[in-house]
């Protein structure tokens, strides 16, 4: 799918195919984002923007699902969720510290990374949207392991 032209990826993103997303995602966003860091000069706030330009469509359909009543007691059964304060103070240092490692690394390695860990794809249909070998792939998330380890000292 490496070779697929823009057009025909959104065609297909246009008839909910995921893989296609992942595509344009994969081959666009580091772009979209150095252009998006200039303005902002704030690389949390440019990650943020990106990833709305990229999840509009997600969005969109969303819009147009037909929203769903909830009743008093189904409201009630559902458990609160968030975090303590102390909780989400450790998960931003956390957060600020992986973000600082990833900018680090180079934009090929920030893929695999992206794709592996945050789209829970397979080596196998990583190596397909890049368009790399599995062994490189492989070989690429090894480093991006060791250079995290070795982050928290920089």
């Amino acid at each position: 799918m490496q070779a697929t032209s823009d057009e025909v990826l959104i065609a297909r993103i246009a008839t909910g195919d995921l893989l296609a997303m992942q595509v344009l995602y994969a081959r666009h966003h580091v772009r979209v984002y150095r252009f998006v860091l200039r303005l902002v000069s704030n690389a949390t706030t440019a990650e943020d923007l990106i990833s709305e330009v990229f999840l509009a469509r997600f969005k969109a359909l969303s819009a147009l699902r037909p929203e769903e009543e909830l009743d008093e007691e189904a409201a009630a059964s559902i458990a609160d969720g968030a975090d303590d304060p102390e909780v989400a103070v450790q998960k931003k240092d956390k957060s600020e510290i992986l973000r600082h490692c990833l900018t680090r690394l180079t934009p090929e390695h920030r893929d695999i990374i992206d794709l592996v860990h945050y789209h829970e794809k397979s080596v196998e249909e990583v190596a397909e949207i890049v368009g790399i070998p599995e062994a490189t792939v492989k070989t690429r998330m090894f480093y991006c392991s060791t250079r995290a380890r070795n982050c928290r000292n920089c």
